[in-house]
This record gives C-alpha cells, structure tokens and sequence, in this order.
C-alpha cells in the first residue's frame, strides 16, 4: 500500500461531486482511500490503482480546461464506466460523444452504463444489432440517437423508424381520426426521442420530406430499404413471420437496431413472440450482435431500477403455472417469460 497527493485546483471542485459522491465511487471500485484536505487529496492503496484515480484527475483538470466540464449525473455515469474498465478515460468517453453528437444534435450522447457502451459500440461496428432489456436502459434513445449522428454525417440519407402496433388493451379500429392518427400513440417515444435530439422546426422538416419516416411495421412489408438506418422498437410484440419480413427489408448501405423487452409481450402467445425466436436462431451470426440490458442500466428515476429489480426477484419466486386453453380461443398461452 502507498500513498500520494494530489493537488486541488478550482477546476476539480466538480469532480469530487454531491457529498464527494464521486470520491466514494473511486474508493469502492478502485479499492484505495482517498482524504481530502485542504489544499490536497491523498489517495492511499495500490500502486496501479492509484495511477487510475491520478489518470481521472488528470483527464478531468484537462477537459475542464479546454471548455468541456461535465458534472452532476452526466460526470457520475462516465466516472462508473471508467473505474470498471482501466482500458476506458474520460478523454476518450468525451471524444467519442463529440463524434456522436456533431452535425446538429442538441446534447452529446453518453453511455451511461458498460452495457449501454458495449451497445453503441455494437451499433457502430456492426450491420444489424439487437438491444434486449428492461424499460428504462436507453435502447430507443440511444438507437435513435446514432442514427440522428449517422444522418448528419451523411453515412445515411433517411432514418426509418418502426413499431408494431400491437393493441395494449384497445382496438385500433375503434380509436378516433386517421390512420396516422391511430398508429400515432404506439409510435410517440420515437417522436420524443427524435425532438429531444434535434431542433423541432429540423426534425418537422426531415418528417415532411419523408428523410425521417415513422410508421407501424405494417408497411414495410414488400419494400427494401436502401441506404438508410433502421429501428424497430418493441420488437417483443412482432410474430415470427413479421421479424422474419423485417429483417429481410435491409438494403445496401443500410443498418438496422432491433429493440425488445422480452418481459413485457402483449401478444396472445407470448412464445410466439419473434423476438424470443431471432435471439436464438440469430446468435453467432456474422454481422448480428446483441446486447443484453439489466436492471442496473436503468438511467431513469432510481425508483424504476429498484421496481424492475423487485420484479425479477418476485418472478424468481413464482412456480411455473401449467398451461391453460384460453376462453374462446383454441390456442395455447403460457405466462410471459
């Protein structure tokens, strides 16, 4: 065990955190000691861990310096991506955001989570890829994001945007206006992504010209999708036959993000879900990877991390249930996995 001082600049303040939060953060994962004092901070443990938290400093002294300061929740989530991979800093978390967001976005996209970072880099590296996990880990919102930064880059020249309108309760048929109008509702979180992401009047622009197409998985049927970037959300709720029809409308120069909550199926035969059927066939295939979410990547309300987490704990608890004939219906449903 060793120790060294580290000098306080006015720069740093930022760094410590809430309650020196980001300080607890360091000394629980790096397993060092770290004292604050008055013109100093003395770190005390293992040589290379203490190289680790000096590296932090140095990068945030750095960074700060140069006009990109970031703090609050923002500093927090980087700072946990840091200290769980040695072969990740805080320069290249920022310059990889900075890459993301340039063109136009409003605010630098920031895996806040490994999983979430493992996911973006699956999403640059490959074709197709699958994001699978709980409400809440950012899987729509950072699929949308790459393909806003793909598109004003000019990787793409469209965004396709897709969900399967799948009825949570009432028919469409019965709903008041449009046909747009009905399929509006089941496609209103990639709206929000989308507006969060660029300036409204920018993305009006882009719906109206058809370069950002939202609409129900239903019409993509018989088309081939050149030259674009793909999302189809709450794949969980396609059938076999229409991930299948999906997966089979990518065209050159193109790129398609599947996400899903497998936990959340509102089909009437959850097993038939073809999500649950792609993840197996799919696996290991060239081009195709997956990611999957838990709990603990959950970036909204800390209640909704600990909701999902007691959930998963009161499934675990539950006995299978037999299967059953539904009324009226003559095939079979099972409890959603």
């Amino acid at each position: 065990m060793t120790k060294k001082a580290l000098d306080i600049t006015p720069n740093l303040e930022p760094l410590f955190g809430t309650r020196d939060e980001n300080l607890r953060l360091m000394e629980d994962m790096l397993h060092v000691r770290i004292d604050l004092q008055s013109d100093a901070v003395v770190v005390e443990g293992a040589p290379q861990n203490i190289v680790r938290v000096e590296r932090i400093f140095a990068d945030y002294e750095a960074m700060c310096k140069a006009g990109q300061c970031p703090q609050g929740a923002e500093l927090h989530s980087m700072l946990r991506l840091v200290v769980a991979d040695p072969a990740v800093s805080l320069r290249s978390l920022t310059e990889s955001g900075k890459q993301r967001a340039a063109g136009g976005i409003k605010r630098m996209v920031q895996p806040r989570s490994i999983n979430q970072r493992r996911y973006v880099e699956s999403i640059e590296q490959n074709d197709m890829a699958f994001g699978i996990g709980p409400a809440g880990t950012g899987k729509t919102y950072l699929a949308v994001a790459m393909a806003a930064s793909a598109l004003l880059a000019k990787k793409v020249s469209r965004i396709i945007l897709v969900r399967p309108a799948v009825e949570a309760g009432e028919k469409l048929g019965f709903l008041p206006g449009s046909l747009q109008e009905k399929v509006d509702p089941y496609l209103r979180p990639l709206y929000d992504a989308l507006y969060d992401l660029l300036e409204p009047e920018r993305v009006d622009r882009m719906l109206e010209k058809n370069i950002i197409e939202v609409a129900p998985l239903a019409f993509m049927r018989g088309r081939t999708l050149n030259d674009a970037f793909v999302i189809m959300d709450e794949a969980q709720n396609t059938t076999s036959e229409q991930m299948k029809m999906f997966l089979t409308r990518l065209g050159n120069n193109s790129k398609a993000v599947i996400t899903g909550d497998i936990t959340q199926i509102d089909l009437p035969n959850p097993r038939k879900s073809g999500l649950v059927e792609a993840m197996s066939i799919l696996e290991g295939v060239d081009g195709i990877a997956f990611t999957h979410f838990e709990s603990g990547d959950v970036v909204r309300h800390q209640l909704v991390q600990r909701i999902i987490q007691a959930y998963d704990n009161f499934g675990r608890q539950q006995p299978e249930l037999p299967l059953r004939m539904p009324e009226g219906d003559g095939s079979s449903a099972s409890k959603p996995q």
